[in-house]
Order: C-alpha cells, then structure tokens, then sequence
C-alpha cells in the first residue's frame, strides 16, 4: 500500500466512525487512538535504545 492509499484509507475510516459514532464516542476512541500511538512510540524508542545498548557491548 502507498503511502497515498494509506492516508486516503485512514481518513476513509475515520469519517465513516464520525458518522456512525456520538460525539462522546468519538471524543473517547479519538483520545484512546492518541494514547496508542504514543504508547507504541514509546516502545519503539525503548527497543532502539536497548538494541544500541546491546550492540554497543558486543
């Protein structure tokens, strides 16, 4: 999938939940998502920094 694919798949979901969600429910699963992606990005950095940790003492 291209990058273009993804972006238009993504906004493709995103306004069919807006339209099929309350308000509240998207407010929710808006701060839910945001809070996923801040969580996986924390466990990539982790995994980047250990690996150079590890690497660096072979």
């Amino acid at each position: 999938m291209s990058p273009c694919e993804l972006t238009a798949s993504i906004t493709a979901l995103a306004n069919m939940l807006a339209c099929k969600l309350t308000r509240d429910e998207l407010a929710l699963l808006a701060t839910i998502c945001t809070q996923l992606g801040y969580t996986l990005e924390t466990i990539n950095v982790q995994q980047e920094i250990c690996g150079r940790k590890i690497e660096s003492r072979d």
